[in-house]
């Protein structure tokens, strides 16, 4: 038996259906998830109960063959589109400061394309910077022990890119930028010097970001503030909190939530996971920090097994972005992280952070598609797959009523 698990974990096809498998059962339990959570405020609105899960799947089906096609490109095919990508990036970030910005909650991050139809382009810029970041550290990688190499290009394109979504006022995807970056830096070898000095200039440039009322506000919040007061800076974590707490071991059932009858806040996006706890219980939980642990594990092993220095430094500010992203979302639920709005990856309620996340995952997936061994095992096993089928498909249509020939028997 043991040597059975140790001849699958050393499989070329491992990280490959590790990367499918999470990504979907993560869509789905978002999927119903959204359905469960949201569908008491829509009918308090006046829509329809499925008004947001209907948009959820649909923007799950706009992503889904983005993340086929992405799954299909070589590393190649992104090294030639990095440059163009991250540009188109820029410019879609810059219309925030035209009339087609769209302010949400203090946020000017949308923008909007049409009647019903916004966008949040700092999304899409994650996946262009964490590609571009892999191309452009890979062929520096060595000369990346002098500060000037680290500087230049990465320096001003990830000021920018940053920088832009800060005056947008949206502290929390700025801070996931952050680990983006530190996680592509860290991969490529950049020296724990210069690490050091990057991560101070940040740690600074987050603490004069923090410093206005509000935000400093979320951060006292967390250590005692405001709770009962519905407009309490800190009564969100508070019923989310509670939602956690009312879950206990098996969870009160799927679509039996409390919280979710407008107590809580935000309960289809940024604290599904207090919906979760409560309805789904510890068990529900647990499930998604093991799916969200199978994507790191799988993305690890990427770069441990991938020869290319690209393909590593890619697969790690992904894996940085999205698993630090939902470790943030998680710790802000439970009450260790000021709220700072930022969603769980596939299954908070949103169009642009969901197709986003897929495209990304579309990435990695065709990086596991790439791993040594990796592409011959999975044409080997489609192929034994269509004779199988092909077998089955003829012995029915001679079920079926086809004259018995010589050759049937």
């Amino acid at each position: 038996m043991r040597d059975s698990w140790a001849s699958h974990w050393d499989s070329a096809v491992t990280s490959y259906y590790l990367m499918v498998g999470a990504s979907a059962l993560l869509l789905v339990l978002g999927l119903v998830m959204v359905l469960s959570s949201s569908s008491v405020d829509s009918l308090a609105a006046g829509d329809s109960p499925y008004k947001v899960f209907l948009n959820q799947a649909q923007f799950a089906l706009m992503g889904l063959p983005l993340m086929i096609v992405a799954s299909r490109i070589r590393p190649g095919g992104y090294r030639r589109i990095a440059w163009p990508a991250l540009a188109v990036a820029i410019f879609l970030q810059l219309l925030i400061f035209t009339p087609l910005a769209v302010g949400t909650k203090g946020n000017l991050n949308w923008i909007s394309l049409g009647p019903g139809l916004t966008i949040q382009p700092s999304e899409f810029s994650k996946v262009a910077l964490a590609v571009w970041l892999g191309v452009v550290l890979a062929r520096k990688q060595d000369l990346l022990h002098d500060w000037k190499h680290v500087a230049i290009p990465a320096g001003p394109a990830v000021g920018v890119v940053v920088g832009l979504v800060m005056v947008g006022k949206d502290l929390g995807t700025a801070l996931i930028f952050v680990l983006l970056v530190a996680g592509a830096l860290f991969v490529a070898g950049v020296p724990m010097r210069i690490f050091t000095v990057l991560a101070v200039a940040t740690a600074g440039l987050v603490a004069i970001a923090a410093s206005t009322s509000n935000r400093a506000g979320r951060i006292f919040a967390i250590f005692g503030g405001e709770t009962a007061d519905p407009s309490g800076i800190g009564y969100q974590t508070q019923r989310g909190l509670e939602a956690l707490g009312s879950g206990g071991f098996a969870g009160v059932g799927l679509g039996a939530s409390r919280e979710k009858w407008s107590y809580l806040p935000e309960a289809h996006n940024d604290f599904i996971f207090a919906v979760i706890g409560e309805e789904l219980g510890l068990l529900g939980t647990l499930l998604v920090l093991l799916l969200f642990a199978i994507l790191g594990i799988a993305m690890v092993r990427i770069i441990r097994r991938h020869p290319e220095p690209m393909v590593k430094i890619t697969t790690a500010a992904i894996g940085c972005w999205i698993i630090g992203q939902a470790l943030i979302n998680i710790g802000v639920v439970i009450g260790l992280v000021p709220v700072i709005g930022v969603p769980l990856p596939l299954v908070s309620a949103g169009g642009s952070a969901l197709i986003a996340t897929m495209l990304a995952l579309g990435i990695v997936i065709s990086f596991a598609r790439d791993e040594p061994g990796a592409r011959e095992a999975l044409a080997a096993r489609s192929s034994v797959v269509r004779r199988s089928i092909a077998v089955v498909g003829g012995a029915t249509w001679r079920r079926g009523g086809r004259p018995t020939t010589s050759d049937d028997k």
